[in-house]
């Protein structure tokens, strides 16, 4: 009895102390789950083709050259972006001093894991704690935003700046009006500095948001103030006009042709980029969006369907009629504000001819906001059960479906892919069934926390553990074949020509050297005249094979997957 008395008195001393300090331990809490998302494992395995291979080469060019201002890829000049990502790599490269795997990706995943902390601290300060810890959690647990945090390329450096920029801007609703002008001030510049990260998206999405927002708060007139818009402009401009200014002086008309007129105005409204596949319909980031937002976009479009059948109980056009933000409370307005910003950005870049998944990036901060407020209600008030029970239910049986097949592969899968994912397969499964029945049951018994918990838990085991194992799977379909070639050709001083991969940019950065690269991969007389060349290797596609043993003499080095090393025949 004496000890039972101790042990309770133990436990509400810690209790106690823990409830003290909540606000503490919270942020401890967020920062080391945060680092197994972001951080963990992120330098043990190779970097990607095609971008993330490209980007690091450029930033390791720039980082010996120390020419911080002009970009080259592969010794030509690159005037597609702007250079604020190459200038964090090399500030990486400085600090830990090597260029590597894990301090080429140590940028990005410093950028998701500081947003991602951002958006905890400001949804406490629009909210409260607890809402923070529902929106940061959901943006850190966004499987695109994860993806991308992971990964050594230019879009979440955009996501960053450009969120930071809306998150400045929305604070000025939630302050005092005396310190209004020093949030402007900075939304000026990380909306510059959004720009420096990717031209004219981080121009359009900050600007727009502000434009149409401050619309529906009938906040208009505030933009133009001049404490607000005359040292705001000027900040901006100090941070965009130089970099530009130097180049188009340096390189003009080049470089206006290159990075104004084809990379910007005629990616947006036109053609230029389609060769490459990027030409998309209107809805293609309606459908990005489904699984980038996994595993939350479940239940708000279960919520959204719900409120669709709903309308005319709900009263919504009675709502929208009588619209007034000033009349809102705080986490209503924050909604009104991620709405329209979700809108916006989700219908700019729609519009734009060029679309590749990774653009849509921005997007989550909105969406997690939003989001955030669903499951606190559906948590802590049991509100929006029904429709996300039903989206619980059907993700949960998919889950356990998904891992009982992942049971039985090897009936139905071709022997060498069913080889290629053994590793990874039984991990996935058990993480399936786990993520399935457990939310099956956590509904069942109403411990809609745990729902939630189990949601966080799944999606940060699967990037802290089982992301390196996805991009092995990936690397075995001919990507691992190229990085071999390259250190191969590294290690004993080779040249590189390659054959129809002008895109495998694993060549340029695993070998440190120029690559030859030719876009045809059947030409006979090229391949003829790379074998050619003294101490140089040629790196083909497999299938060409047959028809070069039939026209060439040729030494096959090594042969992959996909791609086949050879070098010319040296005669005695």
């Amino acid at each position: 009895m004496e000890f039972k008395n101790k042990f309770y008195s133990f436990y509400n001393s810690i209790l106690s102390f823990v409830k003290k300090y909540a606000d503490q331990f919270t942020v401890l809490g967020l920062c080391i789950l945060f680092y197994y998302i972001f951080f963990h494992n992120i330098g043990t395995y190779s970097l990607m083709d095609v971008d993330e291979t490209r980007y690091v080469a450029m930033a390791r060019d720039m980082f010996h050259s120390k020419d911080f201002m002009t970009l080259y890829l592969n010794g030509h000049y690159f005037f597609e972006k702007p250079p604020l990502y190459f200038w964090q790599e090399c500030l990486s490269f400085a600090i830990f001093g090597k260029v590597n795997e894990w301090t080429a990706r140590f940028p990005v995943a410093l950028l998701g894991f500081t947003f991602s902390m951002v958006v905890y601290f400001v949804s406490k300060y629009f909210v409260n704690r607890r809402f923070g810890v529902f929106t940061s959690l959901i943006l850190a647990t966004s499987l695109e935003f994860i993806m991308l945090s992971k990964y050594a390329i230019l879009d979440i450096v955009l996501t960053f700046y450009i969120g930071l920029s809306l998150v400045s801007y929305f604070s000025v609703y939630f302050c005092k009006e005396k310190h209004q002008k020093y949030f402007w001030w900075a939304f000026y510049i990380f909306a510059g500095l959004a720009v420096m990260a990717k031209g004219i998206p981080g121009f359009i999405v900050p600007f727009g948001t502000v434009f149409f927002t401050s619309i529906m708060a009938k906040k208009f007139k505030n933009i133009f103030k001049p404490i607000n818009i005359i040292p705001g402009v000027i900040l901006f401009l100090l941070i965009v006009l130089p970099w530009h200014i130097y180049m188009l002086n340096k390189y003009d008309p080049l470089f206006f042709d290159e990075y104004i007129i084809k990379h910007h105005i005629e990616r947006f409204f036109n053609t230029a980029h389609n060769a490459i596949g990027r030409k998309q319909p209107f809805y293609y980031y309606f459908v990005v969006v489904l699984w980038g937002f996994i595993p939350w976009i479940f239940s708000m479009i279960a919520v959204f369907i719900d409120k669709i059948i709903n309308w005319n109980k709900l009263h919504y056009i009675d709502k929208i009629e009588r619209f007034n933000f000033d009349e809102l409370d705080n986490i209503h307005k924050i909604i009104s504000l991620c709405w329209i910003t979700i809108i916006w950005i989700m219908l700019f870049f729609s519009a734009s001819s060029t679309k590749l998944v990774t653009y849509i990036l921005p997007i989550y901060f909105p969406l997690a906001i939003i989001t955030g407020l669903m499951w606190q209600d559906y948590v802590d008030l049991k509100k929006h059960e029904k429709p996300i029970n039903i989206s619980v239910k059907i993700f949960g049986w998919v889950c356990v479906v998904a891992g009982i097949l992942a049971m039985f592969t090897p009936l139905y899968l071709p022997a060498q892919l069913n080889y290629d994912i053994a590793e990874i397969r039984w991990f996935s499964l058990i993480c399936l069934l786990v993520l399935g029945v457990g939310s099956l049951l956590f509904v069942k018994y109403r411990k809609y926390l745990g729902v939630f918990i189990l949601y966080v838990l799944f999606m940060a085991v699967v990037s802290a553990f089982a992301t390196e194992e996805f991009f092995e799977v990936d690397y075995r379909f001919g990507q691992q074949d190229l990085v071999e070639f390259a250190k191969y050709a590294k290690s004993y001083d080779y040249t590189i020509s390659a054959n129809g991969m002008d895109r495998k940019y694993s060549l340029l950065f695993y070998n440190d050297e120029l690559v030859d690269y030719e876009s045809e991969d059947k030409n006979i007389k090229n391949i003829k005249h790379d074998l050619a060349k003294a101490n140089n290797i040629v790196i083909v596609k497999n299938k060409v094979l047959p028809e070069l043993y039939k026209n060439l003499e040729f030494e096959v080095i090594k042969k992959g997957r996909r791609y086949t090393m050879i070098k010319g025949i040296t005669k005695k």
